[in-house]
């Protein structure tokens, strides 16, 4: 009997001694953010940009002071109509996939602007993930996507896509 309990604490010390895998933080890049203008009196605006997670991720939200809140959303085609939904639960962040939320596809919706976007003007960003710290993003407004590395800053504009 003895042996049978000392066995068992043995087994318990090891246990407690032994280190959990940690669980790896999740850091999200943030890339390619823009938002269209609206005109005065919009219900909504639109912002888009890409996201690479470190580890299995989620956005679950965003906001933003000049909106009443913002939503996740996705579009696509069903019996040849656009639809538009919320996305509850959020937006997947698969480990070192770059997920581009894009005009007709997944997107950021700003609900109830408190003002106009403006061509020119930088909108503030909250994005919230399921693991990964909450982070601020300026998204720039602009008509049409920015050209590849415009929207980020610090990067080389000389290649002549403008």
């Amino acid at each position: 009997m003895r042996t049978v309990i000392l066995a068992l604490a043995a087994g318990a010390a090891l246990a407690a001694c032994s280190p959990k895998a940690p669980q790896p933080q999740s850091s999200v890049a943030v890339t390619e953010a823009w938002c269209r203008p609206t005109s005065e009196g919009a219900l909504t605006a639109a912002c888009y940009l890409t996201l690479t997670a470190t580890a299995d991720d989620r956005l679950t939200a965003v906001a933003t002071p000049l909106a009443e809140r913002g939503e996740i959303h996705a579009m696509d085609m069903t019996d040849g109509v656009m639809r538009m939904r919320k996305l509850d639960d959020g937006v997947k962040l698969p480990a070192g996939t770059a997920v581009s939320l894009r005009p007709g596809a997944e997107h950021l919706m700003l609900i109830g602007p408190r003002q106009p976007l403006k061509e020119g003007e930088s909108i503030g960003l909250t994005l919230s993930f399921a693991k990964a710290p909450a982070q601020q993003v300026e998204a720039p407004v602009h008509v049409a996507p920015p050209a590849a590395g415009d929207a980020m800053g610090g990067m080389d504009h000389s290649g002549g896509h403008h």
